[in-house]
């Protein structure tokens, strides 16, 4: 009777603390860098323009949402993070009208890097202009840096950086 219980108390701990993942869901380290940044951001853009993302947690926290504030900007953009298997993808949804997927292929040699390239996207052709590659870099826990480059006929344009901070 003693070893039932034992076993019912070890399952017990073992799958309360499992209580709060969502069946199915994967997290990984790179997963839960983006969970880190949900709150407000604000910085600004390579020429000193204002530049506000909020991040937040939807589909019971299996995805990031990204909205991107951009003055000039009818609208926001959106840029959602997910997982693929272990590997996080984004879906960009640009204001140019399409949507480039990219896939991380790797943290950076500094392990404060995700890096992002491009897979594919949808109402686009390979050679119309689309973000091709995006680069965030955790300067610490209240600073990132991202670094978005466009492709247009295939070759890369200047690249965008915004420097942000987190403002709640």
């Amino acid at each position: 009777m003693k070893r039932i219980l034992l076993a019912a108390v070890v399952f017990g701990i073992t799958t309360g603390a499992h209580a709060g993942t969502p069946p199915g869901e994967k997290t990984t380290s790179a997963l839960d860098r983006m969970k880190s940044l949900v709150g407000v951001w604000k910085g600004k853009d390579s020429k000193g323009g204002a530049v506000e993302l909020t991040y937040r947690l939807v589909s019971d926290g299996t995805v990031v949402l990204e909205t991107l504030n951009l003055p000039g900007h009818a609208e926001n953009m959106l840029t959602a993070y997910h997982m693929d298997g272990s590997t996080l993808m984004m879906t960009h949804y640009c204001s140019m009208g399409n949507q480039p997927r990219m896939r991380a292929s790797s943290e950076g040699a500094d392990q404060k890097t995700l890096d992002f390239s491009f897979v594919d996207g949808t109402d686009m052709s390979p050679d119309d202009p689309h973000m091709h590659h995006l680069a965030i870099t955790f300067r610490d826990g209240n600073h990132i840096t991202q670094e978005w480059t466009m492709r247009a006929q295939g070759v890369d344009q200047p690249h965008e950086v915004f420097t942000l901070e987190r403002a709640k």
